[in-house]
């Protein structure tokens, strides 16, 4: 199979805590309450229904791995990466036109852009999510192969 990759930027918020046991989500949502502590980022300047269809076909493989790489830059220039694998699903639909959500579940919405995650929120770098509360710029990288 073919890799192929989908880029997603979104940006910090002060409200950012990622305590979340079982997901981990970025949203176009420009806004966040503490309630929302799966959320690492905001005002993400693409949704999943945005995707590519090839995207989309290769991540509804059981057998595909999903990979979701988050690069942080701070205003200052300190850089921060976590890589978190999934898989995929032959349910995944990619229509949601909010927010991108990680799943350690089997779990499918169409928010979900990956299954069986090996970590969720609450497994993110502490320096990483500190600086996603401090308003640092975030890139998902999501990659299927």
């Amino acid at each position: 199979m073919t890799e192929r990759r989908e880029v997603v930027r979104a940006r910090g918020h002060e409200n950012v805590a990622a305590e979340h046991a079982s997901t981990f989500e970025v949203t176009s949502d420009d806004w966040l309450t503490p309630a929302g502590d799966c959320i690492l980022a905001v005002e993400a300047d693409r949704v999943p229904a945005d995707f590519d269809e090839e995207f989309v076909e290769a991540c509804r493989d059981e057998d595909a791995t999903i990979t979701a790489e988050i690069a942080v830059e701070t205003d200052e220039g300190e850089t921060f990466a976590q890589t978190v694998a999934g898989r995929g699903h032959p349910d995944l639909t990619f229509e949601d036109d909010r927010s991108h959500v990680g799943r350690t579940s089997d779990y499918v919405d169409d928010r979900t852009v990956l299954v069986g995650a090996e970590g969720a929120a609450a497994d993110f770098d502490r320096e990483l999510v500190a600086a996603l509360a401090d308003g640092a710029s975030l890139t998902l990288t999501l990659t299927v192969e």
